[in-house]
């Protein structure tokens, strides 16, 4: 947490005067006490506190203190008589180590509105009795000024007192006013064994002039309390933000400072010059003395107000980044935040800011399944830090890299306050963050596209997964993702239906898995389309695909798969007569190869029909409407080996057509070799027969690795392609490899040496090493030890690194 500068405050100030000498004996057998039982269920409740309540202690005392604090500043707003001055409101920390031996005392005290000796009492002996409650109540119905910031009952968050105290002690005094002028301070006693408390004026008489002191005897195992360091952690991790009235802390020092020489000596004015020389050559050889001094410092811990609390115009950008990598222990900053205040529509008023962190945890894609923990997404009650535990509505997996910090002013919370009770904002809680997520992406790319880039570049898929897993939002999702096309590096669905061409009814698309931009623009399938003139997203991301078949359609343009057969342009209609006379002419003309092609391919392709959608390449295969595309068999094939083998799988596989480009060179030479083959008639001619099927082969096995399938055979395949290479090379189709190699040894069935072989390699054998030593450590050869270093990273209890001089919340 960062501090400002260590404020040195005068100890009339602060809650306690009587801190500056050692704590006088609050149990003096002398003083008259009046013995009381606790109420039976607060017995009960404080065995409960006691052995279930973990480390919360300081925190429930600060928002107690807080409480009081917040009371009297209520109070003196409707009756002058009540005077506190303008630093005289403030909560203070001190601890006091035993003189004589371990352990010591904690003393948390306020400048607040105090207790009388009945109001101890009633609060602290009393279950639930809440004098924050009361008094809210009596401010309401008589129009007292605002609701204050008043977090609940005291008598609970007190008991956590027990925690870490052997004996507590509660002294306080209210303040002077017209009804009790000369009020009395008292002091509640009681042990963490106790079914009962005791009550006495306080020995010391008024010290604290108005207020609330507790002063925990700690326990043996609590001693750490003590050290000013771990304080500082506590009250950071929970209650930095807590109060808005100043926390202190008193630490102690030793310094060493200079000490000025007093001894100064008479000179006359004529050796005025000289002796000034002397003294100054005196000066600087002589050393300089230090003194060892005793510092007392109060620091403030709480220097500054809560960010989300201030209006976000007041925020500069280096405030917002400097807060995020402090609270989320990130070094880098973020690429975008969304400081807002709202309404959950069921009475609870909040105030939050939203972050986007500037990269994506690796760790976010290997965990399988879409559930998810979000564990920063920070929930508070009044400043006071509860949970980032959201449970059940935590956010999705999509959305689980955001980092926020949610600030309800009031919410049901259980005795721990780690757990809120049932209520309906903790339902609306990730709706919000969702919706206002989308709102700040969305402002961005409208209004900084640059910055909204590096966004897409991180979490650009993410978005997708959105799009797919959260069908509420899926229309806002989507507007936010972005697709390479063959004419734009990236473009928005927005994007691509503004640029439609007329007639256009289709968003066309290609994907395949894997495989480059460039590569899908090359394909078969794209060729003329590019040609034309028409814009074509090419999907290479797993979710791509997955993302436009969940959607089926964008403002009223259905998803057009382009690898997949029925392509229409949407001007068909308004084609020619004569160039639908010639696309028929081409098809009788090309009848007898379509007729060649379905025969030798029928294991292959379900029909061969005249292509539409081909410029240059010879041909290509295609999937049939109720087929699967290259990109969803591999899909399907890799997430579900059981689908795979399915029949219905098989047969879905087998639905494809075979598209033959009419005005290709190679496809009419292979029309002409089949019109010149003889008929039976005029006698078969095996040889040229053979030749043809083998070209066919070799082109239809072409057609499905360009298209994305696999071939049925790869080295029946590869064997083809030699053999039409030899041919054209002139190189005999029999003639065979020398194929002779070198034999293996004979078999040994001995076992291997356990020697470590000599071969130049740093070797440690770990046993000689455990001989040695039990302690953990890492042994390196004698020539690695000047050139390898280890640096070790501390980690907190949730496995974040811990980056010393780093704020966090």
């Amino acid at each position: 947490m960062r501090l400002l500068r260590p404020l040195l405050l005068s100890i009339g100030l602060l809650a306690s005067a009587a801190w500056a000498q050692e704590v006088p004996d609050l149990d003096t057998p002398a003083v008259p006490k009046e013995k009381h039982d606790y109420q039976s269920d607060v017995a009960r409740l404080r065995k409960i506190v006691i052995n279930r309540l973990e480390d919360v202690f300081i925190r429930e005392l600060i928002s107690n203190a807080n409480d009081a604090l917040e009371k009297l500043r209520l109070t003196a707003l409707k009756d002058s008589s009540y005077h506190y001055g303008a630093d005289g409101l403030n909560i203070t920390i001190k601890a006091v180590k035993n003189s004589d031996g371990p352990g010591g005392k904690l003393i948390i005290a306020d400048t607040g509105i105090g207790m009388s000796p009945e109001e101890l009492t009633t609060n602290l002996g009393t279950l639930a009795k809440s004098g924050t409650s009361d008094f809210l109540a009596r401010a309401e119905s008589s129009d007292a000024t605002g609701q204050g910031n008043l977090i609940g009952a005291f008598g609970l968050g007190f008991y956590s007192s027990f925690l870490v105290a052997d004996r507590v002690y509660v002294a306080s005094v209210p303040p002077k006013s017209p009804k009790d002028p000369n009020p009395t301070q008292y002091v509640f006693s009681s042990s963490a064994d106790d079914s009962s408390f005791e009550t006495y004026p306080d020995p010391r008489g008024n010290t604290l002039g108005r207020g609330t002191e507790i002063t925990l005897v700690l326990k043996e195992d609590a001693a750490d309390y003590l050290d000013p360091k771990n304080i500082m952690d506590l009250v950071s991790k929970h209650s930095s933000f807590s109060s808005t009235f100043p926390i202190y802390l008193f630490t102690e020092r030793d310094e060493e400072v200079p000490v000025e020489d007093e001894e100064n000596e008479e000179v006359t004015s004529e050796d005025a010059d000289e002796a000034v020389v002397e003294e100054v050559e005196e000066k600087e050889d002589k050393p300089v003395k230090t003194k060892t001094v005793h510092v007392e410092e109060w620091l403030q811990l709480n220097p500054e107000p809560p960010i989300w609390m201030r209006d976000p115009k007041d925020v500069t950008d280096d405030e917002y980044e400097r807060f995020y990598q402090a609270t989320f222990k990130d070094y880098e900053e973020p690429l975008a935040w969304h400081h807002f205040a709202g309404d959950s529509g069921s009475g609870v008023s909040f105030r939050a800011i939203i972050y986007v962190p500037s990269r994506l945890d690796e760790s976010f894609w290997q965990n399988q399944g879409l559930s998810t923990s979000t564990v920063d997404v920070r929930l508070m009650v009044k400043r006071v830090f509860i949970t980032s535990d959201l449970g059940e509505d935590s956010l999705p997996k999509w959305a689980s890299w955001v980092k926020a910090i949610i600030d309800a002013e009031d919410l049901p919370l259980n005795v721990s306050r780690e757990t809120l009770q049932s209520t309906k904002f903790l339902k609306q809680i990730r709706s919000i963050i969702l919706r206002h997520i989308i709102q700040m992406l969305t402002k961005l790319a409208e209004e900084d596209p640059e910055k909204f880039n590096k966004v897409q570049e991180v979490y650009g898929t993410a978005l997708k997964l959105g799009a797919v897993e959260d069908k509420k939002n899926q229309q806002k999702l989507a507007a936010l993702t972005r697709f390479a096309s063959n004419k734009r590096e990236r473009v928005a669905l927005d994007e691509y239906v503004e640029g439609k061409r007329k007639g256009q009814k289709q968003i066309f698309y290609l994907a395949d898995v894997g495989k480059s931009v460039k590569a899908l623009g090359d394909s078969v399938f794209v060729e003329k389309l590019t040609a034309r003139g028409y814009e074509v997203l090419l999907l290479n991301e797993p979710l791509d695909e997955i993302l436009v078949q969940n959607m089926r359609r964008w403002k009223g343009m259905a998803f057009q798969d382009v690898a997949k057969a029925g392509l229409e342009f949407g001007d068909e209609e308004t084609d020619p007569e004569d160039e639908k006379k010639e696309q028929e002419a081409q098809k009788e003309r090309f009848q007898p190869l379509i007729d060649y092609l379905k025969e030798q391919a029928k294991d292959l392709v379900r029909d061969v029909v005249i292509s539409n959608r081909l410029v240059t390449s010879p041909c290509a295969i295609v999937a049939d409407k109720f087929g699967y595309t290259a990109n969803v068999q591999k899909m399907m094939s890799a997430s579900n080996s059981k689908q795979a083998q399915d029949p219905m799988f098989e047969f879905a596989k087998k639905q494809r057509l075979l598209e033959i480009n009419p005005r290709s060179p190679l496809i009419e030479g292979l029309l002409r070799r089949v019109e010149q083959l003889p008929d039976e008639d005029e006698g078969r001619d095996v040889e040229a027969e053979e030749d043809l099927r083998e070209v066919v082969s070799i082109l239809v096995d072409g057609a499905l690795v360009r298209s994305g399938f696999d071939v049925p055979d790869s080295n029946e395949f590869f064997k083809r392609v030699d053999r039409v290479l030899r041919r054209s090379l002139g190189v005999s189709e029999t003639a065979q490899a020398d194929d002779t190699v070198k034999p293996a040894p004979p078999v040994d069935p001995s076992l291997p040496s356990e020697e470590i072989p000599d071969n130049g390699e740093h070797w440690v054998d770990w046993k000689d090493i455990k001989d040695k030593t039990e302690k953990a450590g890492v042994e390196l050869p004698e020539d690695l030890k000047d050139k390898v270093s280890i640096e070790l990273e501390e980690i907190d209890e949730e496995g974040n690194p811990v980056h010393p001089g780093h704020d966090e919340l």
